[in-house]
Parts: C-alpha cells; structure tokens; sequence
C-alpha cells in the first residue's frame, strides 16, 4: 500500500470513528413519546393503585387509565443524535429544544424533586376533588411536599412527612414552618416532630435538622424542604404509584375515588382512560403531552379518553382511530362522560379527529 493509500485509508476511519461519537453523543432536545398507563382502580406488582381503609368501598370492573409521557434528553440528559432523528418519523413523538421547556440552569435532580411534588399535589387535591363531589368532608395536614438532595434535610425527612411541630411549636400553616427557620441564625439545629407511614404504621418520630445559608438567597437560611397543605379524608387513602411524577394524573385519580367509594361500577368492564390536573373544587386543567398520552391510551387498549376541553384543537389529527376523546371542564364532568358512554346514551360531546 502507497504512503496515499495509507493517508486515505487512516484519513477514512477517523472519519467514521468521528461521525458514529457525533452521532452517539447527547444533543440538546427533549423527546417525548408515550409512557406507560395505570388503571387506577386495579394493581400495580398485585397491589392497589388507590388503597383505601375505614370505610366501605365497592368493587369495580374495567380500566380507568391514567396516561404517562416517556421523557428522555433535556436535564436528564441520555437523548442522542440518531434516537432524535428517529423520534422526528415516528408521530407519536415530539422532540423539542431543551430551551424551550427547562431553563439551562435546572438539573436533573431538580427536575426529579420537583416531578415529585407536583404528583403529590395531584393526588392530594384529588382526594379533595372527590371528597367534595360526593359530599364528604375534607381534612387540610402540613406537609413535607419535597426534599432537596444535597441539602439538611436529606435523609432525615421524607416527602409525606406530616409536620405536627417545630421545636415544639405546633404549626398548622406552610408560612410557619418559613418564618420558624428563618427567625433563627443559619447553623441553628431545628427539632421537626412529624408523623410517617412506617412498615405500614403511623409513627411520630422527632428529626433533627440543621439549618444552612441558601445559596439562592444569600444570608437566608434554609433546610431544603417545600412545605404545603395535603388533603386528607376521615379514613386512610394511600396511593401507591412510585417513580411516577408531574400533576396530570389528578383528574383520573378523582374518578377512580369516586368509582371506589360509591356502589355504582364507573367503568363497567370497559377500558377508559384519560388526563388532566385537577383543583380541590373539582376543575380539570391543562397537561402536557396530549398527543403522546393519546397514542398511549389507544396502544393500551383504551376506548374512550377523558381530556380537559382546551386540548380539542391540539389533539386534532392526532386521535388514534376507535378512540372517542370527550373533552371535560369538571370531574362532573368526567363522571357523566363515563355514565354516558358506558350506557351507549347519545349526548356525549366529542373532540372531532380532525381540525
């Protein structure tokens, strides 16, 4: 082989040993594409999705689906060139610039807790949402709602934590537990009575945690929690879902309450699902993802989508055929779909497949 050859030859493999490492490498966009789906009246790994105890409830049959998006890229990282490119042919993706929904300043960690918090906020206002519709009363608790990693109280508190006290201080409101850490100087060691589920008890343990400087708010202390009221029933409702996050499921948890505690079947052996967040007075809002959570629920077997009435334009051209998409302002709503489509009544609103 000439000396030519050789330069070619060497010149060639640099070249595809550069293109593959470009191709492999992480780019700066986020996909989403159809996530998992969890009946919400059924088992997960053989255990109740909802579990409720102290009360009568009733059995149900069917699905009623929450619907998840599969996120990869953005803080997270893990979204390469070639998987990008893939996504842009396949419909039932969406690859978007990470700008576009994160800051550049926001970790995965970050992204993770604040997931959580915002899946505990659905799930607490779901029972609020429920418990008002059927006319049940409602209980308010202070609650740990996030812990950031890294900070003092990782590892010491959990989110969930009932908050009864703070150095012995009885404290009712999320604006108490503020104005108690920060009254005192930074390098102060707090005393956070709580009440938790341990090994499926309530125990109430005393956690103590040391306050440092935030480094948002120079001179600020703070011990790294998000502090918030959770709704509460006079019987015991526990979700179960781990490692799901993001607000959308709200709505769906509310219906698989309302299913629950009341003798009518919702579902009656039908195989519904749908989105969207919920307020404690019963109002579904907007969610991301809606052609993705579409797809999802069409690929899982599902009939008719539940979905807030503002994603009709979205949605349009992106229904899956044999899915019925009603849109909903309300869990009244919601409930009257279901009856509705479930009793083959006419009178049910849908979002057309097509703009």
């Amino acid at each position: 082989m000439t000396h030519r050859a050789r330069v070619l030859v060497v010149s060639a493999a640099s070249l595809i040993v550069l293109l593959a490492v470009a191709l492999l490498l992480p780019v700066p966009f986020v996909k989403m594409a159809p996530g998992p789906t969890y009946n919400v009246v059924g088992d997960v790994g053989g255990v109740p999705v909802i579990d409720i105890e102290g009360t009568t409830t009733y059995p149900t049959t069917g699905d009623l689906d929450m619907t998840t998006v599969m996120e990869s890229g953005g803080p997270r990282g893990g979204l390469t060139f070639v998987e990008a490119i893939g996504s842009w042919f396949n419909p039932a993706d969406a690859v978007l610039p990470r700008e576009l929904i994160y800051p550049d300043d926001v970790s995965g960690e970050d992204v993770k807790v604040r997931q959580a918090a915002l899946f505990s906020t659905a799930e607490s206002n779901s029972v609020a949402a429920a418990l008002n519709y059927l006319g049940k009363p409602v209980r308010t608790e202070l609650v740990v709602t996030a812990v950031y990693e890294g900070t003092p109280a990782s590892g010491k508190l959990e989110p969930r934590d009932r908050i009864l006290a703070v150095d012995g201080t009885k404290v009712t409101e999320p604006k108490q537990v503020g104005d108690a850490i920060r009254a005192k100087p930074i390098g102060t060691t707090f005393t956070f009575t709580v009440e938790r589920l341990v090994d499926g008890a309530l125990k109430t343990l005393d956690e103590q945690v040391t306050s440092q400087e935030n480094p948002d708010e120079p001179g600020v202390p703070q011990v790294g929690i998000g502090v918030g009221l959770y709704y509460a029933a006079d019987f015991d409702i526990t979700f179960t879902l781990k490692d799901v996050g993001g607000p959308s499921a709200g709505m769906m948890f509310a219906l698989g309450l309302v299913d629950k505690l009341t003798p009518q079947d919702l579902a009656q052996g039908r195989h519904i699902a749908g989105t969207g967040t919920i307020t404690p007075e019963g109002e579904v809002g907007t969610i991301g993802g809606i052609r993705q959570k579409l797809a999802g629920a069409r690929g899982a077997g599902a009939e008719l989508f539940l979905m807030p009435a503002a994603h009709c334009a979205e949605a349009a051209g992106h229904i899956p055929d044999g899915l019925t998409v009603v849109p909903i302002k309300t869990l009244a709503d919601a409930v009257t779909a279901v009856q509705l489509w479930t009793s083959g009544r006419t009178g049910l609103a849908a979002c057309p497949a097509e703009a």
